[in-house]
């Protein structure tokens, strides 16, 4: 199937590794070119590297919290590649804790990473596309149903879904698609810290695999596959929705 990305250029934030990662690792095998950005410089120049240099992907050092990330990002692509045509927003988990534990620190930090970043590089990145672009927001499966242990993502993540369809009616009739992706126990290496930091990592391990049907844990390459498809012109007609990759671990129809 011609996912039709010869030569489309996309951006994508907290893509040194893991989701993001994956997602830049199919687009650009699929002809695509990339313009990736993460906070820690060494790893950036590494993604960069692995995806094939300048010229099919360049990166930069940035922060979501900057408010002027996302136009770097936009101008990038364009001096680089001479045009943009969507984005993988991506940002690290917020801290382990119920809602009730949290401190009210911890829950300011996370709303400018993980909500307002990502609202601000959304609404920026939708602004500058044109009709066939489109936007894909990593998200979680604690959009749809509240995780044990992780109180803030259950609380900002269902309002980033929000957000997505918002934009999504906003910019829909001029062509711009926005969409959210619900990873569910896809082994990056905030899944691995996760059960990791459980009081018994094994059961935790063990029972995690026994609430998916699939019987095991994903791997971020079939994340990537599904992200880069929702990210193509194969996917023309797909816009507003959340998508889980999952492994059908989420219950509802």
């Amino acid at each position: 199937m011609d996912l039709e990305l010869a030569d489309r250029v996309y951006v994508l934030t907290g893509a040194s590794r893991g989701l993001g990662f994956a997602t830049a690792e199919r687009l650009v095998a699929d002809g695509a070119r990339v313009v990736i950005s993460a906070r820690v410089p060494e790893q950036v120049a590494a993604a960069v590297d692995a995806l094939g240099g300048p010229e099919r992907a360049i990166g930069l050092t940035a922060d979501l919290t900057d408010p002027g990330t996302p136009q770097r990002l936009i101008a990038a692509a364009r001096e680089q590649f001479g045009r943009l045509d969507g984005a993988l927003v991506s940002v690290g988990g917020p801290p382990r804790g119920t809602a009730a534990q949290v401190t009210d620190e911890q829950w300011r930090e996370s709303f400018e990473t993980v909500f307002l970043g990502s609202v601000r590089a959304t609404r920026t990145v939708a602004a500058a596309l044109t009709d066939g672009g489109a936007i894909g927001l990593v998200l979680s499966t604690s959009a749809r149903e509240p995780l044990s242990g992780l109180g803030i993502s259950n609380g900002l993540r269902p309002g980033l879904a929000g957000v997505a369809k918002d934009i999504a009616d906003e910019y829909g009739p001029r062509g711009v698609r926005v969409f959210g992706l619900l990873p569910g126990r896809i082994m990056t290496d905030r899944n691995q810290q996760l059960l990791a930091a459980a009081d018994d990592p094994e059961r935790a391990r063990a029972e995690a695999k026994a609430s998916i049907p699939l019987g095991r844990f994903g791997e971020p390459a079939e994340f990537g596959r599904v992200a880069a498809f929702l990210l193509s012109p194969a996917a023309s007609y797909v816009t507003g929705v959340t998508v889980p990759v999952d492994g059908g671990a989420l219950r509802g129809l």
